[in-house]
């Protein structure tokens, strides 16, 4: 029997609520100071299969605690209250009783349990969060929501961020069609070991609980634990799948030809996110991919990857345009896996600069002029297996300082 054929299309401006069943909104509440939007709600009409994947920081927010809890007690949510600006941690009782809350005023406008409402705050660190505004913007919040709600939503959970991160895919297996979609914001506190940021996709498909857990760990460590923005991770970060069904489509069983699919386009989703979060990570000029290839094993060119698209040197050198590829091999032997270097390859930009030990001759104002791209390719091939990875950095420039100079509680 030949194998079933599927496609996986971008819709144009696609977001969180282009797959049936979701509604969503986003609101200015009052929470930051220059009154952009810093409330979003994202419902959907049916309980949705959620998983989630939460901060490794041992001091993280209440609401982390409250969501894996929530999610280990049961399989579906209707809602996700997500407030920027504040994030709601580091303020003892109050955080608790703050999230408590937010959870309480979402499932009484909604007409829904408390049970049933996940959150997430991000933002400065210690202040108290004031739950008063987010009470009075709460009737505005609901009575925006909409299907075309996504957008707002991307937009309400920035912080830092220059522009909204989002991304919608179509799905067709047969007769079968469904929609993967996702906003997703972070731009500094990027580090990896999940979640490193917060992302929300949701898909009109209907998963297994079982089967979306062990999904959303692998996309996890394929996508948002192989950014890396400035090495630190948040306490409040959050990656969450919502599976609502919309669409008619149910997946029991991860050798379907529909279960491929919607895995490949949960990836998809969260790949594009995760290398958005990279290309706007705070001060940042140019997106820095670093891939690793020829590997012994995966966990050697995941390793590989991250520490050199982590490396301060090198992505100091990439900001200034300098072809320094001596900082890409130093922070490649300190990458804690075993090297060969008369097997190491390193490309810069697509351009050989060492192999077999030795330098190989490159012209350098060609490569420099690469460098100066938008977008920069680091490339390292083992010569020792068939693994490989992907991370996704950016360029550390004098604005990343400012930025976090001035930023203040």
């Amino acid at each position: 029997m030949a194998e079933q054929v599927y496609t996986i299309q971008e819709i144009p401006e696609g977001h969180v609520t282009t797959p049936r069943g979701f509604r969503a909104a986003g609101v200015a509440c009052g929470i930051k100071a220059s009154g952009a939007k810093d409330l979003a709600l994202l419902v959907s009409e049916t309980p949705a299969v959620a998983a989630g994947v939460f901060t490794t920081n041992q001091i993280h927010a209440y609401n982390i605690d409250r969501n894996r809890r929530l999610l280990a007690e049961r399989s579906r949510v209707r809602a996700v209250l997500v407030n920027s600006g504040n994030a709601n941690v580091c303020t003892g009782q109050q955080e608790v009783e703050a999230t408590e809350e937010m959870a309480r005023l979402a499932a009484e406008a909604l007409g829904i349990a408390e049970r049933e409402v996940l959150t997430s705050s991000t933002g400065i660190i210690g202040v108290p969060l004031p739950v008063e505004k987010i009470r009075a913007a709460m009737p505005s919040l609901v009575a925006r929501l909409s299907p075309e709600g996504g957008l707002e939503a991307a937009e309400a959970i920035l912080t830092t961020d220059t522009r909204p991160k989002h991304r919608a895919v179509r799905v067709e297996v047969g007769e079968s069609l469904f929609h993967v979609g996702g906003i997703a914001k972070g731009a500094g506190m990027i580090h990896p070991h999940l979640a490193t940021m917060l992302a929300y996709i949701t898909t009109d498909a209907e998963v297994r609980p079982l089967l979306l857990r062990q999904w959303i760990q692998e996309i996890a460590d394929e996508t948002f634990n192989m950014v890396t923005v400035d090495g630190d991770t948040s306490t409040s970060d959050t990656f969450l799948i919502l599976s609502n069904g919309a669409s008619g489509v149910n997946i029991e069983e991860e050798r379907k030809p529909e279960a491929q699919a919607l895995r490949e386009a949960l990836l998809h989703v969260a790949q594009y996110l995760a290398r958005e979060i990279a290309r706007d990570g705070e001060g940042a000029t140019k997106l820095v991919v670093v891939e690793v290839e020829g590997a012994p094993s995966k966990e050697v060119a995941k390793q590989l990857a991250r520490t050199v698209s982590g490396s301060l040197l090198v992505r100091t050198a990439l900001y200034g345009n300098d072809p320094n590829w001596g900082r890409i091999v130093a922070a490649a032997g300190r990458a804690g896996v075993s090297l060969e270097p008369s097997r190491l390859e390193i490309r810069l930009a697509g351009f050989p600069v060492f192999r077999g030990g030795e330098p190989q001759p490159f012209d350098r104002e060609q490569v420099r002029s690469a460098l100066a791209q938008p977008e920069v390719v680091i490339t390292l091939i083992l010569n020792s297996g068939h693994h490989r990875a992907t991370a996704w950095s950016c360029d550390l420039t004098e604005r990343y300082v400012r930025i976090n100079a001035e930023l203040t509680t």
